[in-house]
């Protein structure tokens, strides 16, 4: 067998996947057709800032979360062993901190599109549509990688074309938040996320039980050297150590969750802050099931195949290690309707990324290029042109997915290495706004700029370093050709069944994509490796790191050179005051030393009551504001009664005093 035999979907299997498309596309003119009707931009972008925290969060979740769960992360596991799964430690980690670090400095400023906070912060729209541009070129780019994942699936089990594939998932996308905005994605997403992981779950529950037991799963793992948890090695060369997966993780998702447009829109429009803070760190909950389950999928299914004796990857029966899924779900999971679950799975997968990626590029773009110059037109305009925004963006995604094949890469890395050079030139931004008050608008575009020209000449100039050194054994006596292939293979062709996500954060998709991946007998001696040599075989995990670290330096490296910003020019509601945190213990002076000349904790308490009293008046007419908006004081989704307020701010005044 030369890969996954076609036309093995059944008439129910069809009716299983069309019963996915069918009801996404339903939840869209659902929203359409009841509440506002999705007549005002903060109605199709920000659900009017009131939705709910559980499919808020598993929004977030699934928007970087994709195709990578069950084809990727099952792979890894099934070829490399069980060390990726430290990953979700660092995942987890990173969502707790975006809870505590980002949260509160985005949720107050009542943001439609984030880069509104890169001109609050730094005076500059220059520096604004800087990050915008390069916002929109990653999320197209991740857009079509998604896209490609769930067509090379569905062809390689059906024979459906590819193309036809792409043209189904973009109009399914795009019909869907065409019709009903924002809260048509968020449901969706929480629909999706559920056939996602029912997928997995069925994986896990019918390859367990094939073996005998969990417990025999980890035993013919162990067998076979799977269980390798601990490479604690500091060199950043190596693709997974526990320092890359932990902190390089952490640093690679914390922006994600807390300072990526597709996060800052979904729990902006939540009630409160304190609902967009469960709504993060919610997602660590999120990934622990998510992730465990894929990761528990690859060696479920690695021990199923180490009890028959015979790897389908060595002994040529798939053409690469991502279609070990789809082949396990043909060869054991062939009940009606179960092929066509897993194929809905993956769809669920893109289509929440792609239709995520969407309502984010159409909110930043609205809201950072075209609003401005539209501002005397009505509100049903403006509504209309968001729309017509969501086709643009959805046709420019489809074509990126026919381009896509040209790429190269693995699972993990495809889009990892493209987008974590974005990433760490966007994170650059909020990090030199947030934790840095004397950097200026100069600093913050310069530095971001050369972190992600350097990210991507690293990228790219990855693909000319060779040398992943295999390892583990794979089981084959058993296999029809009698080939004793137990030793670690040296080279492979790899025809790839791949998606990739944001990140891993970014997401993966069944790619036909022709990689060549050879793998040295022998390691290079580092004497002999070149300085970069070393830099070009960065771990793909060290990316968003390495970037962002380039793009705060150069930044203030910059600000100092061209005249930093005083303390007076920066609110300290742009700053995250991660200093007092820190230097609580100190002395007052050197605390002040240490934040730059800005205090964040200094008592706001007047002698005058009066005075207290206005100020915090004016306090809870400026929280009741939609800033983002820009649509005057208003009383936000919980019905706050001002006077209410005043009579309790009064209360609190006099007491301080």
């Amino acid at each position: 067998m030369t890969g996954l035999p076609e036309n093995s979907f059944t008439v129910v299997d069809w009716a299983v996947f069309s019963g996915l498309l069918i009801i996404s596309a339903c939840i869209g003119v659902y929203y359409a057709l009841v509440g506002g009707k999705q007549k005002t931009t903060k109605e199709f972008l920000m659900a009017n800032r009131n939705l709910k925290i559980v499919p808020v969060a598993i929004s977030i979740l699934v928007s970087f979360l994709s195709a990578i769960l069950i084809l990727g992360a099952p792979a890894e596991m099934y070829t490399k062993g069980t060390q990726y799964y430290l990953y979700v430690f660092g995942q987890m980690t990173a969502a707790a901190l975006a809870a505590v670090l980002f949260v509160p400095l985005f949720y107050p400023l009542k943001l439609t599109s984030m880069f509104q906070y890169i001109e609050l912060r730094f005076k500059s729209r220059a520096a604004r549509l800087t990050a915008t541009v390069i916002n929109i070129f990653a999320s197209l780019t991740y857009t079509g990688i998604a896209s490609f994942a769930p067509a090379t699936a569905l062809r390689a089990v059906t024979g459906f074309p590819e193309w036809a594939s792409f043209l189904l998932i973009g109009f399914v996308c795009t019909f869907y938040t065409f019709m009903g905005g924002l809260k048509a994605v968020v449901w969706v997403d929480a629909f999706q996320a559920i056939i996602m992981f029912g997928t997995l779950l069925t994986i896990v529950t019918k390859a367990t039980l094939e073996v005998g037991g969990f417990s025999k799963v980890w035993e013919l793992n162990d067998q076979w050297g799977r269980i390798n948890f601990w490479n604690f090695d500091f060199d950043p060369t190596v693709r997974h150590t526990f320092w890359a997966l932990t902190i390089g993780g952490m640093i690679n998702w914390v922006g994600t969750f807390g300072a990526s447009q597709q996060s800052i829109q979904r729990f902006s429009a939540l009630a409160s802050l304190r609902e967009a803070k469960i709504a993060v760190l919610l997602n660590c909950v999120g990934l622990f099931i998510m992730v465990t389950t894929a990761c528990l999928a690859g060696i479920s299914v690695f021990a199923f195949y180490a009890m028959k004796g015979c790897d389908p990857y060595t002994n040529k029966e798939i053409k690469s290690s991502n279609q070990i899924i789809p082949l396990f779900v043909i060869q054991m999971l062939h009940v009606p309707g179960v092929p066509g679950l897993f194929i809905a799975g993956l769809f669920s997968g893109a289509l929440s990324s792609v239709s995520s990626n969407l309502s984010s590029q159409v909110a930043t773009t609205w809201e950072d290029i075209i609003k401005p110059h539209v501002k005397n037109k009505s509100e049903i305009v403006h509504a209309w042109i968001t729309r017509m925004l969501v086709i643009l963006f959805g046709i420019l995604g489809l074509g990126v997915s026919f381009a896509v094949r040209k790429l190269g890469g693995t699972v993990l890395q495809v889009s990892l290495s493209f987008m974590g050079a974005a990433s760490g030139a966007l994170n650059g931004f909020v990090v030199l706004g947030a934790f840095f008050p004397s950097c200026n608008w100069i600093g913050a575009m310069v530095g971001p700029l050369v972190s992600y020209a350097v990210m991507m000449w690293i990228g790219i100039a990855k693909y000319s370093v060779i040398g992943v050194k295999e390892k583990l054994d794979f089981p084959t006596e058993t296999c029809a050709a009698n080939l004793n292939l137990t030793t670690p293979m040296t080279s492979v062709n790899l025809n790839m069944l791949n998606y990739s996500i944001p990140h891993i954060n970014q997401s993966m998709v069944l790619t036909n994509i022709s990689i060549d991946i050879t793998t040295h007998a022998a390691e290079v001696a580092k004497e002999s490796r070149s300085a970069l040599h070393d830099l070009y075989s960065l771990s793909y995990l060290w990316y968003s790191t390495l970037g962002l670290f380039i793009a705060v330096f150069v930044g203030l490296c910059v600000s100092v050179v061209t005249g930093p910003m005083k303390k007076e020019e920066v609110d300290p509601k742009y700053l995250i005051p991660v200093c007092d945190w820190l230097c609580c213990c100190l002395p007052d002076s050197w605390r002040k030393k240490c934040c730059c000349g800005t205090r964040h904790d200094e008592d706001q308490t007047l002698s005058n009551p009066e005075e207290n009293i206005n100020s915090d008046i004016n306090l809870v007419l400026m929280e009741n504001k939609e800033i983002g908006d820009g649509d005057g004081p208003q009383i936000n989704g919980n019905q706050i009664n001002a006077k209410s307020n005043v009579q309790l701010l009064f209360t609190r005044s006099l007491q301080n005093s």
